[in-house]
């Protein structure tokens, strides 16, 4: 298990543009040859928009991008025609395929906080996909099968404990609260990468939320 804090993520984003963000893997200019990716996971990225910022039109390709809102409104356009917004508690997978150009925006009055995954997809090319989950559940896992992988929500309250996903690959973001995990004592922002994960559990500390990838070795 190799723990990585938040102190540890690499400062991106534009803080005069009101754009704060957090990478857990090398990124854009945050170039790190030896922090590339854990199995299918290649960012995870900690976002904070103010009102009235965002991401302007952008391109993406041959990339699975899944988002789970932790506080705020994520307001979402692609150009396959799709314009939603994802609420706290919603997951949103955009498969970009070959190619997809989206917008995120934080147009409400408060601040937006989220969480963005990528994952590169077992096979490349194909039709891009759009799809927004309003309320994904703590029992049920969110399938992304393009990348071999699957994302469980976790909440567990103070003095519980929660079973991680047996893989190959198992990552565990945590979003809030206080968990001890395998002997250590993880807070927000921190994670853990776990190879050949086999009957883990996560005990919170605090009443917590976790994001779990699940993913498969594709070697």
């Amino acid at each position: 298990m190799d723990v990585r804090r938040a102190a540890e993520r690499y400062q991106g984003g534009e803080q005069a543009a009101g754009i704060t963000t957090r990478h857990a893997f090398s990124f854009g200019p945050h170039y790190d040859p030896d922090n590339l990716r854990f199995g299918a996971l290649i960012a995870c990225n900690e976002e904070r928009l103010a009102p009235g910022a965002g991401f302007a039109e952008h391109p993406h390709s041959h990339t699975e991008i899944v988002t789970w809102v932790v506080e705020g409104e994520l307001t979402h356009r692609d150009s396959a025609g799709h314009e939603t917004v994802i609420r706290p508690g919603g997951v949103q997978h955009l498969s970009a395929a070959a190619g997809v150009r989206h917008v995120e925006r934080n147009d409400a009055a408060v601040p937006l906080v989220f969480v963005q995954m990528w994952l590169a997809p077992v096979r490349t090319g194909g039709e891009p996909r759009y799809t927004a989950v309003p309320a994904l559940p703590d029992t049920t896992p969110y399938a992304v099968p393009e990348a071999a992988a699957a994302l469980h929500v976790r909440r567990p309250a103070a003095g519980e404990r929660t079973r991680l996903p047996s893989a190959a690959h198992c990552y565990v973001h945590v979003v809030r609260g206080e968990v001890r995990l395998n002997g250590e004592r993880l807070g927000p922002g921190d994670a853990a990468r776990i190879t050949g994960a086999e009957d883990l559990t996560a005990q919170a500390v605090t009443d917590a939320e976790l994001l779990v990838w699940e993913m498969a070795d594709r070697a």
